[in-house]
């Protein structure tokens, strides 16, 4: 089958891009001496995630206990869920861990640990913990030196319901950085404020095996991982636009795409409409704050070659409004009604969310396979 044959939107995930970035990140991190754990929130496919997987010591990370549920039932049991967790979720976690997934949780603070402790009691189970630090103030976690850290870490350690793994952080502020050096220096920043609270930890006479570190930029520019056992990452997989414009990969790249046809035009405004709208491409405008502007997305053509300055410039919930970045007149008459072309993506993470398979192509527009993936908590 050719992806001419599909009905539109509908996502393309191109095979040799995905594991040209999987074997890069993959070497990358092997070269550095540590682990990597996968963050499967993107992919949410174990289709996907087995080929992340090859090489690896079998860990994921997770951002939804949906995802651990799917992927635990596929045989994978070492599953980081690094989101704060929310006491109603216990039950869930302890269910998980009855039956056998080795699940860590992630907390940031002593009501959460002292919750964590008295749930695991009750359900008869242990709940292992990571605490988050806060290396950035991107978003959780105790800053570095905080006399808190310690207190959290006492707090798991004083009840059978739970054990105290170790530190995770996550840079996200990565993703504002106007620079690669701005990126090496934001990892060692990282690593930094990690390995600290882990040495902290220590000195109270606290367990810390795992120094969890992450995030795509950070891992693929990350000159000194020293102290750190473990990184996360996920978008690395498929990139995206964001990506691109921080310099961390180049378009061709770009694993993800969605494919969408031509349905009309609006000549004296030099728009081509097609059927892919921000339910299909996501309303992520991610690149705004870039020095580049990839409005909704960059177009290709329908072999996922990109059109020299069609971006998509504006969404409606089925439509999507192709246009020249530079409000140049274009030639809609080369993009005929029922010509399909091919968007790459501001956010992989929110536009694979918008869809239920990847049809997978190798090279060309040939349809080699159909993945499923799924959504939803």
């Amino acid at each position: 089958m050719d992806i001419s044959e599909l009905e539109t939107p509908a996502l393309v995930l191109d095979r040799a891009r995905l594991d040209r970035n999987l074997r890069r990140m993959r070497e990358r991190l092997a070269q550095k001496g540590v682990r990597l754990r996968p963050h499967v929130k993107t992919a949410k496919s174990i289709d996907v995630v087995r080929r992340a997987l090859e090489g690896q010591f079998g860990g994921i990370t997770v951002s939804t206990l949906k995802e651990a549920e799917q992927f635990f039932r596929h045989g994978i049991t070492d599953i980081l869920y690094a989101v704060g967790v929310a006491p109603g979720k216990l039950d869930h976690v302890a269910r998980l861990r009855k039956a056998g997934a080795d699940v860590t949780v992630l907390l940031d603070s002593v009501d959460a640990a002292r919750a964590v402790v008295a749930r695991g009691a009750e359900a008869g189970v242990e709940l292992p913990a990571l605490i988050e630090v806060d290396s950035d103030g991107h978003r959780a976690g105790v800053q570095p030196g905080d006399p808190a850290l310690v207190e959290i870490g006492r707090a798991l350690c004083a009840g059978r319901g739970a054990r105290l793994r170790g530190v995770m952080t996550h840079a996200g502020d990565s993703y504002r950085c106007g620079s690669v050096d701005a990126i090496r220096a934001m990892a060692e920043q990282e690593r930094a404020a990690a390995v600290l609270c882990a040495e902290d930890l220590r000195r109270a006479g606290l367990p810390c095996e795992v120094v969890s570190v992450g995030s795509t930029p950070t891992a693929t520019y990350a000159e000194d991982l020293s102290g750190v056992t473990e990184v996360r990452a996920g978008v690395y997989m498929f990139f995206d636009l964001v990506m691109a414009g921080l310099g961390v990969c180049s378009l061709d790249d770009i694993a993800l795409s969605v494919l969408a046809t031509v349905i009309g035009h609006q000549p004296e405004k030099g728009w081509i409409l097609t059927d892919a709208g921000w339910m299909a491409l996501s309303g992520d405008r991610g690149t705004a704050r870039q020095r580049v502007d990839q409005g909704y997305g960059l177009v290709c053509d329908v072999e996922g070659r990109p059109l020299e300055d069609l971006l998509v410039i504006d969404s409606n919930q089925e439509h999507g409004i192709i246009a020249d970045r530079h409000g140049r007149r274009v030639d809609v008459s080369r993009f005929p009604v029922g010509a399909q072309l091919r968007i790459l993506p501001n956010h992989a993470c929110a536009t694979a969310a918008q869809h239920a398979h990847y049809h997978v192509v190798a090279q060309g527009t040939a349809i080699e396979a159909v993945w499923e993936r799924f959504g939803g908590w």
